[in-house]
């Protein structure tokens, strides 16, 4: 079954597409990823999903559950169940780690709080009473935003480039939380260029120039990612004979 549908979906900016007739499925219950190097689409397009401002006037439609959410701003798309951690973590100043992991939670309690912390490696003791705040690492940061979101148990999360800026140890425990939260029913969408990333997904997507060029299980893509795309000029490749 899909949870989301992208149909035909262009975005122009400054009279350039960036992102050009986009038709993708996202099969509920699985770990996917947005790939490709570094100015195809990737963000763009989580962006575009997520409804954020700037983001917002495409053409085409984007399905959630078989009912276009073109319309809807990102907090009802939010109350849909779709969340984006973005590449770099949130820093609140002031906000205590525990109201940070509550905010979209159904369930206030503390121990949504000591679970979530203890999911991402994070001694609920030590980080409980702490604030998202500079005092923070950026490994920190995105853990403590991944337990938030783990404590929020969304339907769809879109994961812009987990791995980056993050010590060795943060990594890990990203990896883990993302089976967690598809044993726990999300569906993951990570939007990464790295090869690294890519082997945790299921089933990938390669952009090109702002276009949807192939499509396949991860073995698949890893041998684009990691050895064709470095020479490629944006100009469509891989062959779209290879869509299937």
């Amino acid at each position: 079954m899909n949870i989301l549908e992208l149909k035909n979906v262009s975005l122009e900016k400054e009279g350039k597409f960036i992102l050009k007739d986009i038709n993708l499925e996202i099969w509920e219950g699985y770990v996917h990823a947005i790939i490709g190097q570094n100015g195809a689409g990737k963000s763009t397009l989580a962006h575009t999903i997520m409804g954020l401002s700037g983001y917002r006037d495409f053409s085409g439609d984007i399905l959630f559950e078989g009912k276009s959410i073109k319309n809807l701003s990102i907090d009802e798309r939010a109350r849909l169940g779709i969340t984006l951690v973005f590449q770099e973590p949130a820093r609140f100043e002031g906000l205590g780690v525990s109201d940070f992991i509550l905010a979209g939670a159904k369930n206030k309690s503390k121990d949504i709080v000591i679970d979530a912390l203890s999911k991402v490696g994070l001694d609920p003791i030590k980080y409980i009473n702490r604030s998202v705040d500079k005092t923070l690492s950026g490994g920190e940061r995105k853990r403590i935003e991944l337990a938030s979101v783990y404590a929020m148990k969304p339907r769809l999360i879109l994961m812009d480039e987990p791995d980056s800026g993050v010590d060795i140890d943060s990594v890990k425990y990203i990896f883990d939380i993302i089976q967690e939260l598809k044993h726990k029913g999300s569906t993951v969408v990570l939007v990464t260029h790295s090869p690294e990333v890519l082997k945790k997904a299921e089933h990938a997507f390669l952009l090109c120039g702002g276009m949807l060029v192939c499509k396949g299980e991860t073995e698949k893509m890893f041998s684009y990612l990691s050895d064709k795309c470095s020479p490629c000029q944006h100009i469509g490749s891989p062959d779209k004979s290879e869509m299937r």
